[in-house]
């Protein structure tokens, strides 16, 4: 009898077990991960799980279905609201998209329309911007990122990214490759910045969060969660734990919370 019973609490435990599945940017997924273990250690019963695949895969599984909730670093298209009418959107952070190059570049600063220039191929040497005799490699992230996204939508306008540019798919890989090969330039979330690359002042104003807050910097974009409809159960409150001052306080340490 008493084994009996305790098969049935431990049928009732799980049954209450809830996985709360998230998609899409990764710039927001090492967030989210750190996110989830912080929501997960204070919400017995729930899992967080958490995969990549571009800011574009996250709207289109969350509209979809296949995912609880979808990752964007970069503002929602109004295509994508058209064509999902219901989705909501829950702006967690703001991010700064930093402009980068090899450690060994001699280069400071770049005005925005050198930023084009150099990213759309008619810069195409160093020397054009100060800095050694030396031709510039442009990396770049793949079709469907929202880092990628969000800096043709900021810097490029109407110019194009050079069809010369090395794509990659993630903003881990576009820092190794720009710390491995010389004369390399890019562009990365605020989050991926560290001593291994270095990062240039865009208009005068350094990639900082004190910069970002302020307005002079000028290379900024929102990061989002959707969902289809407003959520509810754990999907809710997790969402709510991301914007509550335990899960902003987190967002601070390597971007700008909203709240």
């Amino acid at each position: 009898m008493k084994k009996a019973f305790v098969s049935l609490l431990v049928l009732a435990a799980l049954s209450l077990a809830t996985e709360v599945t998230i998609a899409g940017s990764t710039t927001v997924q090492p967030l989210a991960e750190t996110l989830g273990e912080a929501f997960e250690a204070s919400h017995s019963g729930v899992t967080i799980t958490v995969s990549g695949g571009g800011s574009s895969v996250g709207v289109k599984s969350a509209a979809e279905g296949t995912v609880n909730i979808g990752m964007a670093s970069r503002e929602i298209k109004a295509s994508e609201i058209a064509e999902y009418p219901t989705m909501v959107v829950h702006t967690i952070a703001r991010d700064g998209i930093a402009i980068v190059a090899h450690p060994e570049c001699t280069v400071t600063g770049l005005s925005m329309d050198q930023v084009r220039g150099i990213f759309d191929g008619s810069i195409s040497n160093w020397s054009q911007v100060g800095g050694a005799s030396m031709p510039i490699t442009v990396v770049a992230r793949e079709e469907g990122s929202g880092t990628r996204a969000a800096f043709e939508e900021i810097v490029m306008g109407e110019a194009l990214i050079t069809d010369m540019a090395i794509l990659q798919p993630s903003n881990g890989a576009v820092r190794t490759t720009i710390n491995t090969t010389p004369g390399t330039v890019g562009f990365l979330g605020f989050g991926y910045i560290d001593s291994s690359i270095k990062a240039f002042a865009v208009g005068g104003s350094t990639p900082t969060a004190t910069h970002v807050n302020d307005g002079s910097y000028p290379v900024v974009r929102p990061l989002n969660l959707v969902t289809m409809g407003q959520p509810s159960g754990a999907v809710a409150q997790f969402i709510d734990f991301v914007l509550s001052a335990e899960g902003q306080a987190i967002v601070a340490e390597d971007y700008i919370p909203v709240r």
